[in-house]
């Protein structure tokens, strides 16, 4: 993720609100533009070009298809729990409070923090490949993937670990310094990426390239991928539509700057890496990170540093987001030290694909937790706001014991129990022959969690 949270920032410096304390309207100072270009930035970057990178698998044209179909759906997804954020003017894992409970939102809350911390580690594996080719000019270290490239990678995790901490050394002040740097940098590269492609070959043998039989993609696993990328957002989006003016702001702006954004940079992803590819003669989607088509491309030096700068950039929001979920969780921990906690554990967790698979393996299995988890959670969110409470929900109770939301000993337990079902339910439509072939478990389980939810809460009122 990225640099989405910049303006949520600055308008939390101005008057301080808590996640559960509603936003007044008198006080709403987000408009259409602000979050129009907040949105089309929160998809320029290294994540989302490696995405489009990954399903290039598809063909150039399916992958198309892949993008407006899945993404769209997502960003509607987000724009409901984006308008229940606008109205009633709490942040997103507040508003889990009124559907799975006051404790019981610490399940979506821990939840969140994991992801965030997950798309840390992405980015840093991301630029610490490209250290380990820096590190091959000034020294001669192996880079990832030759023989002791993992002790180069080693020492990148830690360089880039480093970075992270002094990005945020000086909390939001310090981290919209960086993103602002971030921005510019990673769509230069892109732009200079393109060019560079286009010299070497050329649309019509983009169209028509075709991917070696084993390193095909499903269209319905595409859509899985991509459907989890972009509902990654959607536990985000309250914590800005709760400043937003209008009803337009909180919803189809933020919805049309996502889709931009993603469009662009999965549609860049997808022609570098098929350029390379055909450049080289081999396709490898474990290779279509920016670092990899960089160097396949010859870009130099100054490429490499372009994608740790922008990584540690779109980190810095990510640490920050990770560090407050933490603390919602947790309310006697400290921001500076959730913060350090948050980025030891991502440290950690970059280092796995080094041992246990390819980072492609962990990569897609991490869209697949966001999208098995996170799926079901705003189905429920979405058919409790808007099919049963008729868009009325209070914010009286959101931290009262034995209040409307405390249910039993704090837990919805229908709501905890249906979201369990909806996770197993995406495990089984998951390894679906029809499911991977077509459609993605995704969406049929968020479908049918939310008609469960329906059925049995109406029942028992």
């Amino acid at each position: 993720m990225n640099d989405t949270f910049e303006s949520a920032i600055n308008f939390e410096e101005r008057k301080e609100y808590n996640a559960i304390e509603p936003v007044p309207i008198r006080e709403r100072s987000i408009n259409a533009l602000d979050m129009f270009a907040t949105w089309v930035r929160a998809n320029a970057n290294n994540g989302t070009w490696y995405v489009g990178g990954v399903i290039a698998a598809l063909c150039f044209i399916p992958s198309l298809y892949v993008t407006l179909i899945a993404n769209p759906i997502a960003y509607i997804i987000m724009a409901l729990v984006g308008y229940i954020g606008y109205k009633i003017g709490i942040s997103t894992m507040a508003l889990t409070r009124i559907t799975f409970g006051v404790k019981g939102s610490i399940i979506p809350s821990l939840l969140n923090t994991t992801q965030f911390i997950g798309w840390t580690a992405v980015n840093t594996f991301i630029a610490s490949i490209s250290v380990s080719f820096l590190l091959k000019d000034l020294f001669g270290m192996p880079v990832f993937g030759e023989p002791g490239g993992n002790t180069t990678m080693l020492i990148g995790i830690c360089i880039m670990s480093v970075l992270h901490l002094l990005s945020i050394a000086s909390g939001h002040r310090s981290v919209k310094i960086v993103e602002r740097i971030g921005v510019g940098l990673i769509i230069l590269l892109v732009i200079w990426e393109t060019v560079v492609v286009f010299q070497q070959v050329s649309l019509d043998q983009i169209i028509n390239w075709r991917p070696p039989a084993d390193k095909a993609l499903p269209f319905g696993s595409a859509i899985d991928i991509m459907a989890a990328f972009s509902l990654g957002w959607t536990p985000a989006i309250a914590e800005f539509t709760r400043y937003c003016k209008t009803k337009t702001a909180a919803t189809w702006v933020p919805m049309l700057g996502a889709n931009i954004g993603l469009f662009w940079f999965t549609l860049i992803g997808s022609i570098v890496t098929i350029g390379v590819a055909i450049s080289t003669g081999a396709y490898d989607p474990n290779n279509s990170d920016p670092s990899g088509i960089v160097s396949k491309l010859g870009l130099g030096v100054l490429a490499f540093l372009v994608i740790i700068i922008t990584s540690t950039t779109a980190n810095a929001i990510n640490l920050m987001a990770s560090g407050i979920s933490l603390t919602n969780v947790i309310p006697k921990l400290k921001a500076l030290p959730a913060l350090w906690i948050v980025t030891a554990i991502a440290a950690f967790i970059t280092l796995i694909p080094l041992y246990i698979g390819s980072f492609l393996e962990s990569f897609t299995m991490f869209l697949d937790y966001i999208g098995m988890v996170f799926g079901p959670i705003f189905a429920i969110v979405i058919t409790d706001y808007y099919l049963l409470h008729n868009k009325k929900q209070s914010t009286d109770d959101l931290n009262k014991k034995n209040g409307r939301y405390w249910f039993s000993g704090g837990f919805n337990i229908r709501a905890v129990v249906i979201w369990a079902a909806g996770v197993i339910l995406f495990l089984l439509l998951r390894n679906t022959e029809f499911v991977t072939a077509y459609t993605g478990a995704t969406y049929p389980a968020m479908i049918i969690t939310g008609i469960l939810y329906f059925f049995f809460t109406r029942k028992a009122a």
